[in-house]
């Protein structure tokens, strides 16, 4: 189904505005480990296990995202925003750490769910050589949240319990998932076949560049992950930031991966996806290295995280409408499938991280290199298939 680009455009805003309020269930736990901690009363470690088992376990989406390759996108979409809702209302009403483990697996869960159903939505819509632009501008959400929400996040943590922003993201993600079932035209099929969950799963599992773009994102989302877990404890642990200094670390991440967004944007379908992928795999790896100059004071730490988070993003969306194009009978569950191999890649960086740590942030930070030159080498092996339309 062909849509105006008025409606398209409608339709990626809608998209970008709901994943902005999924995203931040999660990525506001990132800078605030330790205030987490401290309100549930656990130390630093237990939280950080929440987190990689939210992860790991939210690796069950494909074995959910068939529904929205058979039963229609946007029944995949309100399927994963109902999981979203559950998890904060679980906050909202019962905070404890039983249910902070239960939140952060359902947000996740949800939020991958949603992703997939998006990407295999426009997917379906968007012709290939256009297609990085569009999944870019989806991707400006995760940015967002980390420039604005987080922050705000952080200001109410500073005054009230740690659930409270749950409350909000409550109330707000209910909106949003009215919006969808109002905006989103409805793509299920007339006389649908019985639901078959692992028929698509195999699809995808028997192509061999499906399974080599799930290794690259893999080793990718390990190395950044090694970076990400810990920043706030090595920004607060090196220069003694509060919660609302923190939160303005936040923003500077956030702009980075803005500004990271925005260059896949405008240059993905220009000079080709797969070799903006290799140039960002490998300036992400490098720049590690500049670590011990810039890392001497703050000024220079969030210039190094800044770029650190750029050449990242500009790298995973890149990605995108590469891995959307390499199973195109089974996109959704093709996109829930790499999702998964990225939550499995956040979950192992989640276990890792501190304890890489321990021995200081450059051996973190030199760890990402080495995963980020693997990336790159198993970038070389992926071929689109070859009857694929529209290619760079």
């Amino acid at each position: 189904m062909q849509l105006s680009t008025a409606k398209l455009n409608l339709h990626v805003g809608v998209f970008a505005f709901s994943r902005l309020f999924v995203a931040t269930s999660f990525r506001m736990v990132y800078p605030f480990l330790a205030i987490f901690a401290a309100g549930l009363d656990v130390p630093i470690t237990t939280i950080s296990l929440a987190m990689a088992v939210s992860m790991a376990a939210s690796a069950v989406v494909p074995f959910l995202a068939p529904i929205a390759d058979q039963r229609g996108r946007k029944n995949g979409m309100l399927l994963g925003m109902g999981i979203f809702l559950a998890g904060t209302l679980a906050a909202s009403l019962f905070p404890h750490i039983v249910t902070f483990f239960i939140t952060i697996l359902l947000c996740n869960l949800g939020n991958n769910l949603l992703i997939s159903a998006i990407q295999a939505y426009l997917g379906d819509r968007v012709a290939y050589q256009k297609r990085g632009l569009y999944l870019a501008i989806g991707e400006l959400s995760w940015a967002v949240a980390f420039i604005v929400m987080v922050p705000l996040a952080g200001l109410i943590l500073e005054r009230a319990n740690w659930n409270v922003p749950y409350i909000w993201l409550t109330a707000i993600g209910a909106v949003m998932t009215a919006v969808i079932w109002l905006v989103v035209p409805q793509d299920k099929p007339t006389e649908p076949e019985p639901l078959t969950i692992f028929k698509d799963i195999k699809t995808v599992l028997r192509s061999t560049p499906a399974v080599l773009g799930m290794l690259m994102g893999t080793s990718f989302i390990i190395g950044n992950e090694l970076v990400s877990v810990v920043f706030g404890v090595w920004m607060q642990d090196s220069f003694g930031l509060q919660i609302a200094a923190l939160g303005a670390a936040s923003m500077v991440i956030g702009f980075s991966e803005l500004g990271g967004e925005g260059l896949a944007a405008l240059l993905a379908d220009r000079i080709g996806k797969e070799r903006l992928m290799g140039i960002s795999f490998l300036f992400n790896g490098l720049w590690v290295i500049a670590l011990p100059w810039l890392g001497l004071s703050e000024v220079g730490a969030l210039v190094w995280l800044f770029m650190f988070y750029l050449t990242f993003e500009v790298g995973i969306v890149s990605a995108l409408p590469v891995m959307t194009e390499l199973v195109p009978q089974a996109r959704a569950t093709m996109m829930a499938l790499f999702i998964a191999s990225l939550s499995i890649g956040r979950a192992l960086g989640d276990v890792i991280a501190p304890r890489l740590y321990s021995g200081g942030f450059m051996v973190n930070a030199l760890v990402c290199l080495g995963l980020d030159l693997v990336a790159v080498l198993i970038l070389t092996r992926i071929k689109l298939p070859v009857n694929s339309k529209n290619m760079d």
